[in-house]
């Protein structure tokens, strides 16, 4: 692997220091955990832009090549001259149809709303503004729940001894071919290879062994907001890079029961999050002994369906048992005066969450987002000519503090050299869920127009709305609960239609086939299980928590079986 420079790798932030080597494997598909899904609470309205504005943003017309494409019509050069200067509308191809192309449709909904790029090293990402103000928000709700049971945040250091790695046997096993490794550093070969933080259990057992003694230090609760490197083969913006952003939750009990509530506490907080932050109508559950994380007991999941049918694995929870602590001799002296071990827990959600929602949600127009997690709720357009620009920015103005002084995140686009048909598809591109477009003909009757985006056309639209700031305000966070109210149905209907029971595995293959989710009773083997995965494509996403009781045959073997078990295609 070719060297490169340990400054860059900011291992010295003073002086250029020698190369830095890096030794990584190939990543087979199988374990990605912890990996990322959004009702009420919102970041501070301190920290909203009053204005955004979208300055020299090319107009978007066909999504793919590395150029944006001219628009194909009859008055082909009439278009040039109105998107010379901003006042072209987008073609309505601007998008590739997700029906067409759903990969593409994703890549192109990413460059044209303005959420990433590709960073300059293969399977690296940039997180843009308008992304990264995204996982601020999923950073906020979930931030302020961690702390309201009982975690505090901390931090771990990104270089991890390759030793702590191979101190739990599964652990190593499963995170191996992941990691990247750290073998020089100041122009020397290091005594032991560093490992960049693939995950870090390791890291923190060792701190907690140094910080638990007694039954008065548990439990101990930790979170952590930080970037993990997994070296992946296959990669695809926000659902998986070898770089990424998470948090990642650590906890030491005194018994095994204390352990289990925690881990199911955790993956209920991200079932909540994912259903009242980001209408996503996730199903929860237990994962497969296969699909579990290497060094856990056990591993609760929530599973989103994509718009293209498939599953995400958009957060999980992991029961560790004793296993890490026996590891790192993590012992505490209960009230007895008796040495004991542990019991652990770890939990996670990433940036896959935001590429969930995109997923989730979008459509051929772009992206769009629930009001609960979108970073700009409500849009204001001013639309005036030259003699009423100045009276229609006022309004305008008047209309953003009406609505910001009571909650609801907004932002004025009173930008120049764009004509109103270019606003309206910049911004339903960008899938902010409700516009208000005000006229010079609305200064008369002192009203506004409201937009929807989840409704296209007029059947969205709701004309002559006083703007008299109380009962605006009031009408505006009503339409943003009913936009967010009718995402979420929408999404548990589409999940629901596509979800096939299952009583052979002939029909288990039939549903794959078809795109859908298998659900059928299981009491296959490990091998049997491999033997789906292989034959199909299709994994065990998990045991759901909503189980329908008593028992029947396994669809696979005929024997008895009293679980329900979900099987789908996935990310």
């Amino acid at each position: 692997m070719r060297p490169f420079c340990a400054a860059r790798a900011r291992l010295s932030c003073r002086r250029r220091q020698g190369p830095l080597a890096t030794t990584v494997a190939a990543v087979p598909r199988g374990h990605h955990h912890h990996l990322g899904v959004f009702g009420g609470h919102a970041a501070s309205a301190s920290l909203i832009p009053r204005r955004r504005q979208p300055g020299n943003v090319s107009v978007p017309f066909r999504c793919g090549a590395s150029k944006i494409d001219e628009p194909q019509n009859k008055n082909k050069k009439k278009q040039q001259q109105q998107n010379k200067k901003g006042g072209g509308k987008a073609n309505e191809e601007a998008v590739t149809p997700r029906s067409e192309d759903f990969g593409k449709w994703y890549l192109d909904v990413l460059k044209f709303a303005e959420l990433a790029d590709y960073g300059p090293v293969r399977g690296t990402m940039v997180i843009r503004p308008y992304g990264y103000a995204i996982w601020e928000q999923v950073q906020s709700w979930l931030d302020t729940e961690f702390k309201r049971t009982g975690h505090k945040n901390c931090y771990f250091p990104q270089l991890i001894p390759y030793s702590f790695i191979e101190k739990e046997s599964s652990h190593v096993e499963g995170f191996s071919p992941e990691l990247a490794l750290v073998t020089q550093g100041g122009g020397k070969e290091l005594e032991e290879p560093l490992v960049m933080r693939p995950t870090s259990e390791t890291i923190v057992n060792h701190m907690f062994s140094q910080w638990v003694k007694s039954y008065r230090d548990l439990p101990l609760l930790v979170n952590q907001w930080a970037n993990v490197t997994r070296w992946e083969m296959r990669t695809r913006p926000f659902v998986r890079t070898l770089e990424f952003l998470w948090q990642e939750g650590h906890t030491a009990h005194a018994t095994a029961e204390e352990a289990e509530a925690e881990t199911v506490q955790m993956v209920r907080m991200y079932e909540e999050f994912a259903v009242k932050m980001a209408a996503m109508p996730v199903v929860t559950g237990r994962k497969s002994r296969i699909e579990s994380f290497a060094g856990a007991d056990c591993t609760y999941t929530i599973e989103a369906m994509m718009g293209d049918k498939r599953a995400l694995q958009a957060g999980t929870s992991h029961n560790l048992g004793q296993n890490f602590a026996k590891a790192f001799d993590i012992r505490y002296l209960d009230q007895d005066g008796e040495l004991k071990h542990v019991y652990q827990t770890s939990w996670g959600v990433s940036t896959r969450m935001v590429g969930g929602v995109i997923m989730g949600h979008g459509d051929d127009k772009g992206l769009r987002l629930p009001p609960n997690l979108a970073p700009h709720q409500v849009v204001i357009l001013p639309i005036g000519k030259k003699d009423t620009v100045d009276a229609v920015n006022a309004c305008a103005n008047e209309v953003y503090e009406a609505l910001h002084s009571r909650g609801v995140r907004c932002v004025v686009d009173d930008s120049t050299g764009k004509s109103p048909g270019w606003k309206f598809n910049y911004w339903e591109m960008k899938g902010v869920p409700l516009r208000i477009e005000i006229g010079a003909r609305d200064l008369e009757t002192k009203s506004c127009v409201l937009a929807r985006r989840d409704r296209p056309g007029k059947e969205g639209k709701t004309f002559g709305v006083a703007v008299e700031a109380e009962s605006l305000a009031a009408l505006v966070k009503e339409t943003l609960r009913d936009i967010q109210d009718g995402m979420l149905a929408d999404a548990t209907r589409f999940r629901d239609d596509n979800i096939v029971d299952v009583t052979s595995y002939e029909e288990l293959k039939s549903a794959v086939e078809e795109g859908k989710w298998a659900r059928g009773r299981w009491a296959g083997s490990d091998a049997q299980e491999e033997q789906v995965k292989d034959e199909t494509g299709a994994t065990l996403r998990c045991f759901p928590f909503d189980q329908p009781g008593g028992s029947g045959a396994c669809f696979m073997t005929g024997k008895e079986a009293k679980e329900v078990a979900i099987f789908a295609k996935s990310y």
